[in-house]
């Protein structure tokens, strides 16, 4: 029995020792180097703030500077040939969208959460609001439900466009305009490429435009078409641009052959973070008449592409450093993480943190690496780093999140931080999560 226990225990050794060596990396890779550099005079001045604001908890930080950087850079792509309209799920903050809308010189906004579209609407009440997923019938009828208490002067019948994407969806929503005895402003999802749902046929675009004009509760507001997929599908950008554009042209034909007048001055949208660079100089050439963006101002990793290159991170995960040890040690294995830092220097030692296991990764001290063996945490992560990194206990570390539009809504009011002052200057309250 003794035996057979031991046996066991050393096989599991063994197996987990090749689960190591296998996540060293792939035969034939080089070994890593180590990455002893501490933060740069950027991070060590943010790190600075935040400890004279007193901030020691994980903070989500939003550099004011940077953020002005990709304001302006979004406008000189844009230049006034086509409408901005921010995805205000990617900003979700009331004063920075605020701040956007003022840097910009838009009132458009894209809504995708009817929490936040209520908050919008009872904020923001000279916007003007397109919804960007079609949500369920009850959704709207809550956005109704809830805005009859509001004192805000937003007007839904002239503001806010609903998103309809199917003939079954349109019919609950003309039933319930006929309930509330409320006209609705319906913008169409139109699939150019994506295939994501939406209308994808002329016949039965033809068919709901009808029922659309013949409805005394609807009137038809434009299309909404999305075309992340022409940077990321098999074949040339420009090629799979042009399909995507020549298909919309189909939608906007059809339509205004069937409603007998141009509909240019309608809400024609497309682009997004990653897309909307493209359409520079394209003003007129393309059916869209507005552009969509919002991630590409803040700027998390997912938006590291060749279109944004001009743009800067302006969003931080900033977080103390609870624990260093002086080696990396592996719960039941000696000499695992002595192994791990064999093939790789940056996993000598060991930070625990406050928090962690977001969708982010480590940016500063820029050696920093997460531990695949020990595993995940949100309550203190791991991160392993190289013996000579400058890192103490209670100093930060910083982390770029994936995405902004859920990450930023985990950390509570984001921290500004203006780098001309060195200073947390501002602290911008988030949407509520309804």
């Amino acid at each position: 029995m003794a035996h057979s226990e031991a046996f066991r225990k050393q096989r599991r050794k063994l197996l987990l020792t090749a689960a190591a060596l296998g996540s060293l990396g792939t035969v034939g890779l080089l070994k890593p180097e180590a990455n002893t550099a501490g933060h740069s005079g950027y991070f060590l001045s943010l790190q600075k703030a935040l400890r004279e604001n007193g901030l020691a908890t994980p903070t989500l930080v939003i550099d004011r500077q940077r953020l002005g950087h990709n304001i302006a850079a979004l406008k000189r792509r844009i230049s006034g040939d086509f409408g901005y309209r921010i995805v205000a799920k990617s900003l979700p903050s009331l004063p920075l969208l605020r701040y956007v809308m003022a840097g910009t010189g838009t009132r458009k906004l894209m809504l995708f959460h009817q929490p936040s579209l209520n908050q919008v609407a009872d904020a923001l009440p000279d916007s003007d609001l397109l919804v960007g997923k079609p949500l369920p019938v009850a959704c709207a009828a809550r956005f109704y439900q809830q805005f009859a208490t509001s004192s805000s002067q937003f007007n839904p019948a002239m503001q806010l466009q609903w998103l309809i994407d199917s003939e079954a969806r349109l019919a609950e929503y003309q039933q319930l305009a006929a309930q509330l005895n409320q006209p609705l402003r319906v913008n169409l999802e139109i699939d150019i490429g994506l295939h994501r749902g939406g209308f994808s046929d002329q016949k039965s675009l033809a068919g709901v435009l009808t029922t659309i004009e013949q409805s005394p509760w609807l009137s038809f507001s434009g299309f909404m078409g999305y075309e992340p997929h022409v940077l990321k599908a098999p074949g040339p950008t420009e090629w799979l641009l042009e399909q995507a554009m020549a298909r919309y042209q189909q939608f906007v034909d059809t339509a205004e052959h069937t409603l007998g007048r141009s509909i240019s001055n309608l809400t024609l949208n497309t682009g997004g973070s990653t897309t909307f660079p493209l359409y520079q100089g394209r003003a007129g050439q393309v059916p869209a008449n507005e552009l969509a963006a919002g991630s590409a101002l803040v700027m998390p990793t997912d938006f590291d592409v060749a279109t944004l290159a001009g743009h800067q991170p302006a969003a931080f995960i900033a977080t103390p450093v609870l624990k260093l040890l002086e080696r990396t040690r592996i719960p039941g294995v000696p000499g695992l993480g002595r192994l791990q830092t064999l093939w790789n220097p940056n996993h000598a030692r060991t930070a625990f943190i406050y928090g962690g296991y977001w969708k982010a990764s480590p940016v500063s001290p820029p050696g920093l690496v997460t531990n695949g063996i020990y595993g995940r945490s949100t309550n203190q992560e791991m991160l392993n780093l190289a013996d000579e990194v400058p890192l103490e206990v209670g100093d930060r570390v910083f982390l770029r999140p994936h995405q902004s539009e859920a990450v930023l809504l985990e950390f509570g009011d984001l921290a500004v931080f203006d780098a001309s002052k060195g200073k947390i200057t501002e602290r911008w309250p988030v949407f509520e999560r309804g």
